[in-house]
């Protein structure tokens, strides 16, 4: 029976696990943290419960092929249900927008401040639905890992249809003028930790899979995801050993043989890293063992987004929030200019707010409210003391958000908590803090990741810095994709 050992307890290391065990694999999972999930945590303050990471699911029927593919019923370990209006976006002139898939709903919202760009939202979603239909086709569904797969005539046109060198701010100026409608869409850039102005076209898509496939939300909260991935593992014979950190990986004559962890040596055939990818090279390989990938390869990749994270525990509730809720400054292009440009936490960022509480009673005390907000922030830099910044910069966010019309909440938080890209990269060891790993501020980097296959022979990534890319189901899918292969071999 072929040893496996998976680094990291996030949804593609689990998605992985699950699968090779199934198919008879002896398979054990290393999380350095206390819990699994990666990114994803669960954090209970008081009364109050939140989710610290992911919070708007897509495409539930990637995590569903977890399940089905081993035989089991997603529906007998978690609970999807459909969010409609998906995400309310503010806008500084005060209009606002509630995504939906009725379109009519939409133009209608859209018409009040743009009469002329509510007529081209049909137009503009034929495009985005049929770039999906292409990266669902061709890229989504696939490993690249050798040069005939990447020279495949097929996934060459399909590049080509797709537009690599047009920017996601460039496509939507042809169907939008009106700034709202512009940041309303750009914003999907940072879906993928980058910015509108420098990220593909083909991030576009993300508009049909909102709109048409649909926003969803997890009975429970989404950590609950974990948990049923956890479930289903063990109920297969994964071993998890949580609270053990993987200091190196070992190898002998070009093939891994294990790994030396904080407790000890595992043998293994096969290694799974879902750490990002970047990380485990540069920690746990010594440089020879990785000529594909050297230290100045290394730090020549942009890093994503990272976020500045504040958890609030509030006593009263705002009728401006649903359970996904964005308010836009009045020049939102901006905060990308302080974050990758300046390598600085953003002037006047868009804030993001997750209340799964406005959808599902229990996650907060009657009358309460559990606030997820985010803004975008830089990777980690020296020049960036969180420890001395974060509760400044949490003041400045909060007074923001009382500005838009959450009033009285400075007053009305009971508990509160920070989390910085500082955090990030320690508990999690993502690069530089990072949320995607790299962003997709080019063609290179959307089109040309790190790849799943190391050197090293059974040496294997999942995740999000690698094919094909962040967000909960991309890495669900990842870590499929890799145990697909794994097997097929």
């Amino acid at each position: 029976m072929k040893k496996v050992i998976v680094i990291g307890g996030g949804l593609g290391g689990l998605s992985a696990a699950i699968r090779l065990a199934h198919a008879g694999y002896q398979v054990t999972v290393l999380e350095q943290q206390p819990t699994l999930g990666g990114k994803l945590q669960r954090i209970v303050l008081g009364d109050y419960y939140f989710d610290r990471g992911p919070s708007t699911i897509t495409m539930p029927h990637v995590f569903k092929q977890v399940f089905t593919n081993v035989g089991r019923r997603m529906e007998d370990y978690v609970t999807f249900y459909p969010l409609d209006p998906g995400t309310r976006n503010h806008f500084h002139d005060g209009n606002s927008v509630d995504t939906s898939s009725d379109l009519a709903k939409m133009e209608a919202q859209i018409a009040v401040y743009s009469p002329a760009d509510a007529k081209q939202l049909r137009s503009f979603m034929k495009e985005s639905a049929a770039l999906y239909q292409q990266a669902d086709r061709l890229f989504m569904n696939r490993l690249l890992l050798s040069w005939r797969d990447k020279a495949d005539w097929r996934l060459l046109a399909g590049l080509l249809r797709i537009r690599p060198w047009l920017t996601l701010d460039r496509l939507l100026s042809r169907y939008f003028k009106h700034r709202n409608t512009l940041a309303l869409f750009g914003r999907y850039a940072t879906y993928v930790g980058s910015a509108p102005r420098h990220a593909p076209a083909i991030f576009a898509m993300l508009a049909h899979l909102e709109l048409q496939i649909g926003v969803y939300s997890v009975q429970g909260g989404t950590y609950r995801i974990v948990e049923a991935f956890r479930q289903l593992a063990i109920e297969l014979g994964v071993t998890i050993r949580t609270s053990v950190r993987v200091e190196k990986i070992s190898s002998s004559n070009g093939c891994i043989t294990g790994v030396v962890a904080n407790d000890g040596y595992y043998a293994a055939d096969i290694v799974i890293a879902n750490g990002d990818v970047l990380s485990i090279y540069q920690d746990l390989l010594q440089e020879s063992e990785r000529p594909s990938m050297r230290n100045d390869r290394i730090t020549a990749y942009e890093p994503s987004l990272s976020g500045f994270v504040s958890l609030v525990g509030s006593k009263e509730t705002y009728d401006k929030l649903l359970h996904h809720t964005v308010f836009f400054p009045e020049h939102y292009g901006r905060e990308f200019y302080d974050i990758f440009g300046q390598g600085q936490p953003a002037k006047d960022p868009a804030i993001y707010i997750c209340h799964s509480g406005y959808s599902e009673k229990g996650l907060a005390p009657e009358g309460g409210s559990n606030l997820f907000i985010l803004a975008n922030a830089p990777s980690t830099s020296p020049s960036i003391k969180w420890e001395e910044e974060a509760y400044l910069y949490q003041s400045q966010l909060w007074r923001k958000l009382e500005y838009y019309g959450l009033a009285g909440l400075t007053h009305d938080a009971e508990v509160s908590e920070t989390f910085t890209p500082d955090q990030l990269q320690t508990q999690t060891s993502a690069f530089r803090g990072a949320i995607y790993g790299i962003s997709s501020n080019s063609a290179r980097q959307t089109f040309a990741r790190p790849s799943n296959q190391a050197d090293l022979k059974g040496l294997w990534f999942v995740g999000g810095t690698t094919h094909p890319g962040g967000g909960t189901p991309m890495v669900t899918l990842s870590g499929q994709l890799v145990a697909e292969v794994i097997l097929s071999r």
